[in-house]
């Protein structure tokens, strides 16, 4: 006899929320400790998503909470020790019968949700790491190279500029060729000051976007046809003229892929008539900037090494390839072109972190001799703010102001405030209530992509409706991707890598305590 119908499962109560385990795998950001003075708690029918452990904290960590169901909970459990593809590597392309062991595993439409938005985090990361690729070049070509520069000196290379092409504080960069694989290869030729002490520890950096790369270094001779600037006798001396040959200095030379035009000093000293005229562009730009030189000083804490002289003088700009051709007259009309910001300045720390004395401070508001390596990075970021917005301020006058009171930043964009506010929170009087570079860099990514003040107007701030706007913000960030590239729009900037790099790593407990800091 056939078998009866089988009786309806009983479908339990789906959350309210969308799962959050699943998603969460794939973010790698680091917690950092939020500074004691923010008010930055979680209302108490939000703690119930964060472990009390977790709750000052500013990490990616998103453990299961009551808000899930259960079988969301067992559909991701099987998920994960399941003998599937992992989600990481779930493409168009997967076939069906890999797809269908998958969704075999998901018995709700919410299990279906989590796959989706684990798919997205990863192709985020994908697309951040070919971006990256496009803008520094491939590691692989840059392994070759630096192969093919062991033992070569002056004569390997061939002198496109007699002038150097930047002056920084610590050393002139030239623009030299390199026959490389049947190319011409253009690099630049770093000639360090007498006073640059940083050699060695920068052959030990990793490489990252934001960090000067070298690729070579020989000691030689400098060669006739280059000029330092400065230098008594530099008057191009005969090539036939071998005693003027011997006077010419014997220096060390670096040898980097990356060559800049221009010092942040340079960029903000020709940038006052933009300033005035286009202030959104301009403080736009302003965070983009500031949010590379977070980003690299994060790199050099890691390995355990500091900027040896964060000042403007020694931050350079180097012209990323040609960004879309939709923002090309635009930008070009208004001189907007964002570049990449290197730091070319190290030393070794001897403590896992650099921190500013209280004595230390004293010296600086009586006008004392401080060696700049000994200034805390916060200090010198929040000195930056000041500095690219074109407000004068001095060290000693920001430690010596009463009252906590710092000079006015003109309000002349949507970003105004907000710098305003974090140059507050970096340049504190009490050292123990300042913000992390962490922490600044997680402030000047909600100044640029959100989520803004107006996303609370009308709906109560909470961590359901902070995870909601991240997971739909992903999708359209993904879908715009897709356009352009539908389009033939080019290449995506670095601004766009920036982007991918902040949507793939944040998540909502992150949000609600940048949010909380930066909008009360």
């Amino acid at each position: 006899d056939p078998l009866p119908p089988p009786l309806p499962k009983k479908q339990l109560q789906r959350a309210e929320s969308l799962p959050e385990q699943g998603p969460s795998q794939h973010h790698h950001g680091k917690p950092t400790t939020w500074a004691g003075s923010i008010p930055c708690s979680i209302p108490p029918h939000e703690e119930g998503a964060i472990p009390p452990q977790d709750r000052r904290s500013w990490g990616p960590k998103k453990p299961l909470t009551k808000s899930q169901s259960l079988v969301e909970s067992v559909a991701w459990s099987s998920l994960q020790k399941a003998p599937s593809p992992h989600l990481a590597e779930l493409t168009f392309g997967t076939a069906d019968r890999e797809l269908g062991q998958l969704l075999q595993l998901l018995e709700s439409p919410a299990g279906v949700c989590s796959v989706v938005l684990s798919c997205q985090v990863a192709a985020l990361a994908r697309l951040s790491a070919r971006i990256q690729e496009e803008l520094v070049g491939p590691e692989e070509q840059q392994q070759l190279l630096e192969a093919e520069l062991v033992g070569k000196s002056w004569a390997a290379f061939s002198i496109l500029d007699r002038e150097p092409c930047c002056e920084s504080r610590d050393a002139w960069y030239f623009r030299v060729g390199f026959a490389f694989e049947q190319t011409q290869l253009v690099v630049a030729a770093k000639v360090p000051k007498p006073c640059c002490t940083s050699l060695g520890v920068q052959s030990s950096v990793g490489a990252h976007c934001s960090i000067q790369h070298l690729i070579g270094r020989f000691t030689d001779r400098l060669p006739q046809e280059l000029v330092l600037p400065g230098s008594p006798g530099e008057q191009s001396p005969s090539r036939e003229d071998p005693a003027c040959l011997a006077t010419r200095p014997v220096l060390q030379v670096l040898i980097s892929p990356e060559v800049p035009y221009q010092t942040l000093a340079g960029f903000v000293k020709g940038s006052h008539g933009l300033h005035r005229t286009s202030p959104g562009h301009y403080e736009r730009l302003a965070c983009l900037l500031l949010l590379q030189v977070c980003m690299g000083l994060e790199h050099l804490r890691v390995q355990n090494v500091g900027q040896g002289d964060l000042c403007p003088e020694n931050l350079l700009l180097v012209q990323c390839p040609c960004p879309p051709r939709s923002q090309q007259g635009k930008e070009a009309s208004l001189g907007l072109s964002l570049p990449r910001l290197l730091i070319s300045s190290f030393f070794k720390v001897k403590d896992k972190r650099r921190t500013c004395s209280t004595s230390q401070e004293q010296d600086w508001t009586k006008g004392l001799a401080v060696p700049p390596s000994l200034v805390a990075d916060e200090l010198n970021v929040g000195m930056l703010i000041y500095q690219i917005l074109h407000v004068d301020i001095s060290l000693e006058n920001a430690l010596g102001f009463r009252s906590n009171r710092l000079p006015e930043i003109p309000s002349l964009s949507i970003y105004s405030t907000g710098l305003k506010h974090l140059a507050m929170l970096l340049l504190h009087r009490d050292p123990c209530k300042r913000v992390s570079v962490e922490q600044a860099r997680s402030i000047l990514q909600v100044l640029l992509w959100g989520p803004r003040q107006e996303l609370f107007a009308r709906s109560k701030k909470t961590l359901t409706l902070l995870r909601s706007w991240l997971e739909v913000k992903r999708a359209l960030l993904l879908l715009k991707f897709a356009e352009d590239s539908a389009g033939a729009v080019g290449s995506p900037s670095l601004e766009e890598w920036l982007c991918c790099q902040y949507f793939k790593e944040v998540t909502e407990h992150t949000l609600y305590q940048v949010t909380q800091a930066l909008y009360t």
